[in-house]
């Protein structure tokens, strides 16, 4: 890594002013920013260019990576609508609620998390399309192990398929959004990053659409197509992971600094190599990146722990993974049969399409939830999503409390109206930023293995989930609802204290926040910043306010 001995802002950078300078340069504009200087004045000197061929081609990448998202989506749909069928429960004796359900749900949890220790080396050692190409290849084989047990009747060739299924999710989910990120113009890192888990309701709709399509056929055939379904998006990754550009970071640390240069010239510098954008993150790649990381030893997990800031790292890391388990969306997701049984919708057709309808208002909020997440910022986003959440959650509780008591329809639809608009807040919010901020928040070294630190809580968020969940609903019913409710307002607090602001920086640019003494008040502290007439950064200063 290079030696820096003063902090620059790019090429182009800030010139310390000498005594014998005879004049200095006249300014001509002034702006208050918040995020780096060199962000923003590669933003002012050459606003990228977000529609011309090339960035679609690069958008067309990052969409190899977002299928990566749908494999979760479409099993917590898929398994929520299995147990809405009651063939499929008859066929393996499982109810939609209690401790069997949980256990068959939670097999894919458990492959997910033997196949942790792997993650990291995996995509590390042969990069961020290996990850994404092998984890594409275990989930087809685990599907290939679910969809031929009819034949067996066996629920443990079921369950071991699942458990398969759950490793190869495990890597395709750190790998994907590893690779997005690191391939995403600075500009438009937070949209296209937010925009990796939008593919997670696109999975479901699939699966839901799928299962209602065949809950009244008759057979088997009703929950055996949508478990074969669960090979399409894999299979697309498996097809196209070769494809595409390999991430410019891995190939600069990999001793590749031509390739990635080409390619930072290539996709972000619009074939220019004195792009601006190139140069930029050339240097950066220079200044922070460790040709001899970490990232190059498969055992070596000390970068997680190395000091301070790294353990704050992983820390926002681990913790917005697991609360965006903790919010709440996960037990709609996979137990909506059971959640709606609450509400007192029995017919198994009516669940089937309310479904449907649920995975499509997921979709639409959460994509125009990815247009905010540079506007309002991931901070703010993240605590208001969590206090819009238990607000929800007071409507859910009271609503299905007063239906358990009267049984009736207005309380009935009332508690459905309520766990939708839950679906729209959560969407809107926590669905962007799940992919987004806990990889945004790693250095390059940390990077894949702390996105499998991320899976492991994930993992540990929802096990909790599938094993509390039913048994609890089974147990108290409607009164499950209010832990949700008094653990979201608990989760804003924990990030209003705790969590920085990433928004307007390169991923390297993070560095300096998290070296501070305060990493959030750092990330949100505004700059002044002095311009000369050809935008070149002048001077600099805080501007008193955040």
């Amino acid at each position: 890594m290079a030696d820096i001995s003063e902090k620059q802002v790019g090429v182009g950078a800030i010139e310390t002013q000498h005594e014998d300078r005879l004049e200095k340069p006249a300014i001509v504009d002034t702006r208050v920013v918040l995020g780096d200087e060199a962000f923003n004045q590669a933003m002012l000197k050459e606003p990228p260019i977000p529609w011309n061929g090339i960035a679609l081609t690069l958008y067309a990448c990052s969409i190899v990576g977002f299928f990566c998202s749908t494999s979760n989506g479409f099993d917590s749909s898929m398994f929520g609508n299995l147990l809405n069928d009651p063939t499929f429960l008859d066929f393996f004796a499982v109810g939609s609620v209690g401790i069997k359900a949980g256990i068959v749900s939670s097999m894919a949890q458990i492959g997910s998390v033997v196949a942790i220790p792997f993650v990291g080396p995996a995509l590390d050692t042969w990069g961020r399309r290996f990850g994404m190409f092998f984890g594409a290849t275990i989930i087809i084989i685990g599907v290939i192990i679910q969809g031929t047990c009819v034949a067996s009747r066996n629920v443990n060739q079921f369950m071991g398929g699942r458990f398969f299924m759950g490793m190869g999710v495990q890597l395709v989910s750190s790998a994907g959004p590893c690779y997005v990120v690191e391939i995403s113009h600075p500009a438009y890192r937070g949209t296209v990053t937010a925009l990796y888990n939008v593919f997670w309701p696109v999975g479901a709709i699939v699966a839901s659409g799928a299962s209602s399509g065949t809950i009244n056929v008759a057979g088997n055939i009703s929950w055996v197509v949508p478990i074969w379904l669960q090979m399409m998006f894999p299979g697309l990754v498996f097809l196209f992971a070769w494809i595409i550009p390999e991430s410019p970071r891995w190939l600069y640390t990999n001793g590749k600094m031509d390739q990635a240069k080409a390619f930072l010239t290539k996709y972000h510098g619009n074939g220019n190599p004195e792009s601006e954008w190139v140069k930029l993150q050339m240097w950066e790649y220079e200044a922070h990146l460790e040709l001899d990381g970490a990232d190059k030893r498969w055992w070596d997990y000390r970068a997680l722990f190395r000091d301070g800031p790294s353990r704050y790292r992983l820390m926002t890391n681990c913790l917005t993974s697991l609360f965006g388990q903790w919010a709440g969306n996960g037990v709609v997701s996979y137990f909506l049969a059971g959640v709606l049984e609450t509400a007192g919708i029995s017919d198994k057709t009516t669940r089937s399409h309310l479904f449907v309808a649920m995975n499509a208002v997921q979709i639409i909020f959460a994509t125009i939830g990815c247009m905010f997440v540079d506007t309002i910022g991931r901070r703010p986003l993240l605590i208001w999503v969590n206090i819009g959440c238990a607000v929800c959650w007071i409507g859910v509780t009271a609503a299905s409390g007063v239906q358990a008591n009267t049984l009736s329809k207005a309380s009935s639809g009332a508690t459905v109206a309520m766990v939708y608009l839950f679906q729209c807040v959560y969407s809107f919010g926590w669905t962007p930023l799940q992919a987004l901020y806990p990889v945004e928040v790693l250095s390059f070294e940390m990077r894949a293995k702390g996105m499998a630190f991320s899976g492991m809580f994930v993992t540990v968020g929802t096990l909790v989930n599938q094993f509390g969940f039913p048994v609890a609903l089974a147990n108290i019913q409607w009164k499950t609802y209010a832990v949700f409710l008094i653990w979201c307002f608990i989760q804003s607090g924990i990030i209003y204290l705790l969590m920085p602001e990433t928004k307007n920086r390169t991923l390297e640019e993070l560095d300096d926040i998290f070296r501070s003494k305060n990493p959030v008040k750092a990330s949100i502290a505004k700059k002044k910043l002095e311009l000369d007439q050809n935008a070149n950064v002048v001077g600099v200063a805080d501007d008193g306010s955040a």
